[in-house]
């Protein structure tokens, strides 16, 4: 993947080795990616009196591209492979705001930038406390991506999804969920979930996430037009990273049954096909996972 010479956003908040804390230190109230607890619930309810929707809290935010084992930090804070890290997701950060500020000036709307936290092991967000072990993550209540850079081992090591393009797919989805927060689409989704029964509940957060992969693949057909960021095998990459974070494939590592109405990001075959779809088309209305015939 062609980066090193790209703009390299300011979007960057740097929370590595802070303990979790954050910038002013914070209290543990709970995972983010569905924790609970009294913590929690209190939370909930002062953002309730506040007038803030709290289910954007008890729902886990705008979802992780998936949960995972504890990563393990295999390059110390600093190293120039941690180091060159940062600067990589950075740039990609930064590519997917050329690529959607122009976008969204199409549909008459204007595209208010994420902040990307990079941090290690625990942080605290606006959506509760979160380990590494959740994956990288959406929180809307902040509007922010979460990222342990571990996980970028975690993608080759565990799930077999080695190189660039794959770490900047998993990027371009956890934007794709704050897309889909300015559109208006995750919070409805959320709304939906909190009346919904458990197997419609997961069908919803199986469109949302396929939609978030489609709209990863929207950024990857844009950015190579217009910037030529990518190398022969990079779109293999980015497929092959899709198609092994796959609800199905997931269940079978763990040594379970298949279990589809348990699905909460889809099959590898789906993930793998939006965001092919994405890629192909380059539009936003062909990621209407909601409305489409089939998943």
């Amino acid at each position: 993947m062609q980066w090193t010479r790209g703009r390299r956003s300011q979007n960057i908040e740097d929370r590595r080795g802070m303990g979790g804390l954050g910038r002013g230190g914070g209290v543990r109230v709970g995972r983010a990616a569905g924790g609970g607890g009294i913590g929690i619930l209190i939370i909930a309810l002062i953002m309730l009196f506040l007038g803030v929707d709290p289910s954007i809290l008890l729902s886990g935010g705008g979802g992780q591209l998936v949960p995972v084992d504890e990563p393990r930090q295999s390059r110390p804070i600093g190293s120039v492979q941690e180091e060159q890290l940062k600067e990589f997701v950075a740039v990609v950060l930064g590519d997917t705001e050329d690529t959607w500020t122009p976008i969204f000036r199409q549909i008459g709307q204007s595209y208010q930038e994420p902040t990307l936290v990079l941090f290690t092991d625990q942080v605290q967000s606006a959506c509760g406390f979160a380990s590494a072990a959740t994956g990288p993550f959406y929180c809307p209540a902040d509007r922010k991506v979460y990222l342990d850079l571990g996980f970028f081992d975690e993608l080759d090591r565990r799930f077999g999804a080695p190189g660039d393009f794959a770490q900047a797919y998993v990027v371009a989805h956890e934007v794709g969920h704050h897309v889909q927060n300015l559109l208006g689409i995750l919070p409805q989704v959320h709304q939906y979930r909190q009346r919904a029964d458990t197997i419609s509940a997961n069908r919803a957060s199986v469109m949302l996430e396929l939609q978030a992969d489609c709209f990863a693949g929207v950024w990857a057909h844009h950015a190579d037009r217009a910037r030529q960021i990518l190398d022969e095998g990079d779109v293999e990459e980015g497929l092959n990273a899709a198609a092994q974070i796959g609800d199905d494939r997931m269940q079978r590592r763990s040594g379970g049954w298949v279990s589809p109405e348990s699905f909460t990001h889809g099959s590898s075959e789906q993930r793998l096909r939006w965001f092919k779809t994405g890629m192909q088309t380059g539009r936003l209305d062909a990621c209407d996972t909601f409305n489409a015939p089939r998943l």
